[in-house]
């Protein structure tokens, strides 16, 4: 959608769901978490997934893509949207907040799975030497290193691309013991930049689906944190500590699966990350 069309695009004023995007499947693992502690709320959730991954594409073609499905989301009613992606948070969340939001509607609300994960790892870690475990255009970003040390300056960073990992767990490969290789190797990797990483992100919304493996290897006493749980809780304060913005909510308990994908490769992959059966409809960006 061109931004002309945009600009004279009425958006929906009535309340509707939250909005929950992904360039693929990983971010039904956040939305799991999400209508697991709030189950009360309506939601959309988009998978972008003609045009995953979004890991390996440039700053501008990812903010491209997601400020188109962010739009979407909002033209479907939304008011409130979850980028339930790490690329996408890393690469298009600020310059959505800051250039979009002021001209579709400065009321709507764009968050991001960045934040909310790294504002709990300072209590967490002791040596204050931390690790992220994520896709290749994450680590690039440096997106976590400079989130953290606005937070927490003292904090050391270390990162390590996973290239394998996503295509292992939507190959249907976790489980299996030929994916224990690739989980070992990078996480060797990390510790061998770093020996002191007592916390360890995984900045990745597929990785939940290795948590098995991936504890199997971890050094002792180190602590995981997957992203599912800590993004729920972020979401379940922000409606509480906005409530201008839960009453744009609706309550019905409902949720809805759109992709830019065939429907039906929608919900066979979305089988691997949702144990609860569901249908999608195709749609256009």
């Amino acid at each position: 959608m061109n931004r002309t069309l945009e600009d004279s695009t009425r958006l929906p004023a009535a309340p509707g769901p939250v909005g929950i995007f992904d360039s693929g499947y990983g971010g039904l693992t956040i939305l799991s978490k999400i209508r697991g502690l709030l189950p009360e709320y309506d939601y959309i959730y988009l998978g972008d997934n003609a045009r995953t991954p979004y890991g390996a594409r440039s700053f501008e073609v990812v903010y491209e893509f997601t400020r188109q499905a962010v739009f979407k989301l909002f033209s479907m009613g939304c008011h409130l949207v979850i980028l339930a992606c790490n690329t996408a948070s890393a690469k298009a969340l600020r310059t959505i907040q800051m250039n979009d939001l002021p001209r579709w509607d400065a009321r709507r609300r764009v968050l991001g799975v960045i934040r909310p994960t790294v504002e709990c790892v300072g209590r967490i870690t002791h040596t204050r030497h931390i690790g992220i475990l994520a896709t290749a255009g994450t680590i690039k970003s440096d997106s976590y290193l400079l989130e953290v040390h606005k937070l927490f300056p003292d904090i050391k960073v270390s990162g390590e691309a996973c290239p394998m990992w996503v295509p292992l767990v939507e190959n249907g490969e976790a489980g299996n013991d030929g994916a224990d290789y690739f989980v070992r190797q990078y996480i060797d990797r990390l510790f061998a930049k770093d020996p002191q990483i007592d916390t360890v992100i995984l900045g990745c919304t597929h990785y939940p689906l290795l948590l098995t493996k991936i504890c199997r290897y971890m050094p002792q006493g180190v602590t995981v944190m997957t992203q599912g749980e800590w993004v729920a809780a972020s979401l379940k304060d922000y409606l509480a500590r906005h409530p201008e913005m839960d009453t744009r909510c609706t309550k019905g308990a409902s949720c809805h699966y759109y992709t830019t994908e065939a429907s039906e490769k929608f919900v066979e992959s979305a089988s691997i990350f949702l144990s609860r059966p569901l249908s999608a409809q195709r749609i256009e960006l």
